[in-house]
């Protein structure tokens, strides 16, 4: 009986759709012409705009604010307030804003909410007191594709704080704070100096043959050797290092960050960028190659010998950062930092020597009274010569190479002058408006070496922050601080550097990764 029941409804449901099908297809037919017409009534174009506004509104959803956020200006989609800032003088135009919002407010680059902070008081309270909080970096998509968040600079966590631990001791294990690196910078120093009397007290560039003296001292310690400054290969390396950090700022390279899935395909400077690049990390891959086929694991030569050794000791281990992707971002780190910042400060500390030549005197003055002609710079005499002293850090205050500190990111949500900062906002400290604060500083726009002396002896200020604070602050400080003393008072024993005739220096400068002197020429006239 089951069976005839079954037998009977398969019979009936197969009438049933039999008897269905003209419907379906008429209901088919019917959605199938409601289609094409809308798809006529709307177009291309307004499914278009129809994506644009949502895109919109995402980018709108995505800006809004959470309670308690630091003010600022309104920004617009998807680019924030990157058209409200001259790309001449960014961090210039930011001051007006301080004006404005007060010493926290948030502004946005591109789509990534950020805020800027300005007071020693509440920059030691981000980067010092609340430090760990303040330790990462932000991954923007051009970061993130430069330096793929590898190496020193742009690591965070625990690859940072591993990276930067094993950088610092293989720093002074190859002489850092020592005399041995001293008497490279010394030597240094003399190939420099016979390069520049060359040219005979006629008017020349200064710029890569600094670039080249100081880049020397970090490549003898991270790849064990110097280069010479007719060496065309070297010299190749260093324009395209400054080709580098010049493009980094082009409206390319800003667009990249917001749409980097079209830039990709878009030609324009962030492709010689990204070129440039790869040429810089073919040079360190090489290197290593080159220090792999003669290593001794038992005795390290350089800075890659000693990596390589931590590569070998950490083998099979998950855990461990030490691979040779993070040697070539660390080697080419710095190498970077290495040669950009203390070469820069160098070109402007002449600079300011030709345009102030009462004060390159009495410079001159205090090296021939404590070491003479004869007698090579040391830091040792540091101590002796409070005036050169001051020269170089009121050259490094208004140098201000790094106007707006490198950025953060907030690590967790944090709380700020009060203000809520969410886990991910974007932290610019503004060491620009630090080094020019009318509160601390007597002549805050004037050249002025008065600002680092009391009763003739050296004084230390606690607003000079070029090398920033905190757990993030500039790894290569002593390094720098002994290279700038030494190449500073070797030049001006030997040289008066003077503007050519009927050439007219001036302070402009040229924003990149750093702020640095446009290109200009000097003389150095021979002393004694």
């Amino acid at each position: 009986m089951g069976r005839d029941l079954g037998t009977r409804l398969s019979a009936q449901d197969a009438q049933i759709l039999t008897e269905a099908k003209p419907d379906i297809a008429v209901m088919l037919e019917a959605l199938s012409s409601l289609a094409a017409a809308l798809w006529a009534a709307l177009r291309p174009g307004t499914v278009l705009l129809g994506a644009v506004a949502f895109l919109f509104f995402a980018d709108f959803l995505k800006r809004r604010r959470p309670k308690n956020f630091p003010p600022g200006p309104a920004g617009l989609p998807f680019v924030g307030n990157s058209f409200q800032l001259d790309p001449e003088k960014v961090h210039l135009t930011l001051q007006q804003f301080v004006k404005k919002y007060g010493n926290v407010f948030s502004l946005d680059f591109g789509t990534f909410p950020s805020i800027l902070i300005t007071g020693l008081p509440l920059i030691k309270e981000a980067l010092v007191h609340q430090g760990e909080n303040f330790s990462k970096r932000p991954v923007m998509p051009l970061q993130e594709r430069i330096f793929n968040t590898k190496g020193l600079i742009m690591s965070s966590g625990h690859i940072w704080k591993e990276q930067r631990r094993f950088a610092l001791t293989t720093l002074r294990n190859f002489g850092l704070g020592k005399k041995s690196l001293e008497e490279r910078i010394q030597e240094e120093a003399s190939y420099l100096i016979q390069m520049i009397r060359e040219e005979n007290g006629k008017p020349f560039d200064p710029h890569f043959i600094i670039n080249n003296a100081v880049s020397n001292i970090i490549c003898s310690i991270t790849f064990g050797e110097r280069f010479d400054y007719q060496d065309s290969q070297f010299r190749e390396l260093l324009r395209l290092l400054d080709e580098v950090l010049n493009l980094h700022t082009s409206l390319c390279c800003q667009l990249y960050s917001v749409f980097p899935r079209i830039m990709n395909f878009v030609p324009g400077p962030h492709q010689t960028l990204f070129s440039n690049l790869e040429k810089l990390k073919m040079f360190v891959a090489e290197m290593i190659e080159n220090h792999k086929r003669d290593w001794n694991p038992a005795e390290a030569r350089d800075f890659i010998d000693a990596y390589l050794q931590e590569i070998e000791k950490h083998k099979g281990g998950d855990a461990s950062s030490f691979r040779e992707e993070n040697l070539i971002y660390s080697t080419l780190d710095l190498f970077l930092a290495g040669t950009e910042t203390t070469s820069t400060s160098l070109r402007w500390g002449l600079l300011y020597m030709a345009l102030n030549p009462e004060i390159q005197e009495k410079v001159q003055a205090e090296i021939d009274r404590v070491l003479g002609q004869s007698q090579q710079p040391s830091t040792a005499a540091r101590e002796s010569m409070p005036y050169t002293n001051a020269v170089i850090h009121e050259v490094l205050r208004m140098g201000n190479i790094i106007p707006l500190n490198v950025p953060r990111e907030v690590a967790v949500d944090t709380t700020l002058a009060g203000y809520h900062l969410p886990k991910g906002t974007v932290v610019v400290t503004n060491l620009t408006a630090l080094h020019r604060d009318p509160a601390e500083w007597a002549t805050p726009d004037t050249f002025n070496p008065e600002h680092f002396l009391e009763n003739g002896q050296f004084k230390k200020r606690e607003s000079f922050l070029p090398f920033s604070i905190g757990k993030r602050m500039c790894l290569g400080e002593q390094l720098a601080r002994a290279e700038l003393f030494i190449f500073f008072t070797s030049l001006l024993q030997k040289f008066t550097f003077r503007p050519p005739e009927n050439e007219k220096l001036s302070l402009k400068f040229r924003v990149s990764l750093t702020l640095a002197p446009v290109s200009h020429r000097l003389c150095a006239v021979p002393r004694g």
